[in-house]
């Protein structure tokens, strides 16, 4: 029996997502019959969908209390992958707080709350809820810091705080992807942020492969444990000065997979939303 499955995306004019095609051909090839689809789309039945995997909804941040109403409305007649509740909550970062493991040392400033810096060297400040960096900055300069940081906070928005990591620019991010809860790949991503303003996330198309440290998988793993069953999932890692692994992110909600840089990363995927379903 054919399953039947939605490939959740947004409205897209310039083909930013590059992995709608590969996932779907490996889909069919496991003979799950899928559908790209607008996540606003206002004509779709959710319902006659089997599953529904939420892939590439890269304008959520602007929208995100609508985007959680729609995730909530369509688990209540479905399954939607991943769940409405882990949505929720992976997409506000202040999630880092509350994970028993080491993340990025961070500073948070809510909104009404007077900015209180660390002393760092350089600094990387950003909104708790966005993605692609999106008004993220890196800055030495404490005053510019500040002042982006007590913007954010004045317009209602948690701002977050930490050091810029030199090691990013010689070892980079290492992001594990897990499909069904199995690792699938790793790779190694160049940095987000150069000349202290954001990158385009076409920088994936310079990512490596690579074989990650066994701690990085161990640090990965735990990090999982605290979101089961989670249909995908990528997990982004840094080393700290120490040389000790930290999270940087755990991507629960739209992560690119990088499912063209493993041969069997989409088929793995497509194993995974079967087995879920």
């Amino acid at each position: 029996m054919s399953v039947s499955a939605a490939y959740v995306t947004y409205e897209d004019p310039d083909g930013f997502d590059d992995e709608k095609e590969i996932a779907l051909a490996a889909w069919a090839e496991a003979g799950i019959d899928g559908r790209i689809v607008r996540w606003d789309d206002p004509g779709v039945d959710w319902s006659a969908f089997d599953i529904v995997v939420v892939r590439s909804v890269w304008d959520y941040v602007a929208r995100r209390a609508e985007f959680l109403d729609w995730a909530r409305r369509v688990e209540s007649v479905t399954r939607l992958a991943n769940p409405a509740a882990v949505l929720e909550r992976n997409t506000d970062k202040t999630y880092l707080r509350d994970l028993a493991v080491p993340i990025i040392p961070t500073s948070w400033v809510e909104p009404g709350q007077a900015v209180d810096l660390p002393d760092l060297d350089e600094y990387v400040v950003k909104p708790a809820i966005s993605a692609g960096a999106r008004d993220t900055i890196r800055t030495t300069d404490r005053g510019k810091a500040e002042a982006h940081a007590a913007r954010l906070a004045a317009e209602g928005r948690t701002a977050m705080i930490q050091p810029y990591l030199d090691m990013v620019e010689t070892e980079g991010e290492t992001s594990l992807l897990y499909f069904g809860g199995r690792l699938s790949h790793t790779v190694r991503r160049n940095p987000m942020l150069a000349g202290g303003t954001a990158a385009p996330d076409a920088d994936n198309a310079r990512a490596q492969l690579r074989d990650p440290d066994p701690d990085q998988v161990a640090l990965a793993e735990r990090v999982l444990a605290e979101f089961p069953g989670v249909l995908y999932a990528r997990v982004d890692l840094v080393r700290l000065p120490d040389g000790g692994a930290a999270v940087i992110e755990v991507e629960l909600t739209e992560p690119y997979l990088f499912l063209r840089y493993a041969p069997d990363a989409a088929a793995g995927m497509a194993r995974a939303v079967a087995e879920a379903v």
